[in-house]
């Protein structure tokens, strides 16, 4: 495994999708932290440090979003971050339950790393986040 720690940004609304990606990780062994933010709005504000949030500090190496949210859905989070000149380098991966063909291409207009259908159980969703910890062995992010 790589011994980088990753800063992930977990943009989802659902807390047990949220606990299950905790889990993955952890039983990985993937070093990571993760901020987690329940939509794209209060994603928006850690990452801008405003409406009474602490900005994050670094930067998320990864964001991993959900398309449906409340207030905020994952598309209207990605064409914020992307024209926002101090967020549009990040590097965003979508996993969703949404296997919408309008849904897929309009998170890659927004530039996604990745759209992974969400996985209904630990198993599959563990060979997900390894399949992504082999990508980010040999990407360079910035700190």
């Amino acid at each position: 495994m790589s011994d980088k720690i990753h800063t992930i940004l977990h943009i989802e609304d659902d807390d047990i999708d949220s606990m299950v990606m905790g889990r993955a990780f952890k039983t990985l062994e993937i070093p990571h932290q993760i901020i987690r933010a329940k939509d794209g709005i209060d994603a928006l504000n850690m990452l801008r440090g405003i409406e009474g949030k602490e900005k994050l500090s670094p930067m998320p190496n990864i964001v991993i979003i959900d398309l449906n949210m409340p207030r905020m859905n994952g598309i209207e989070f990605l064409k914020e971050i992307r024209s926002d000149e101090n967020l549009k380098h990040l590097c965003v991966y979508v996993i969703t339950t949404s296997n919408d063909e309008q849904d897929k291409a309009q998170a890659f207009k927004y530039c996604v790393a990745g759209y992974i259908l969400k996985p209904v159980n630990l198993e599959s969703f563990k060979e997900v986040l390894s399949a992504l910890n082999n990508f980010w062995k040999v990407c360079q992010f910035p700190s």
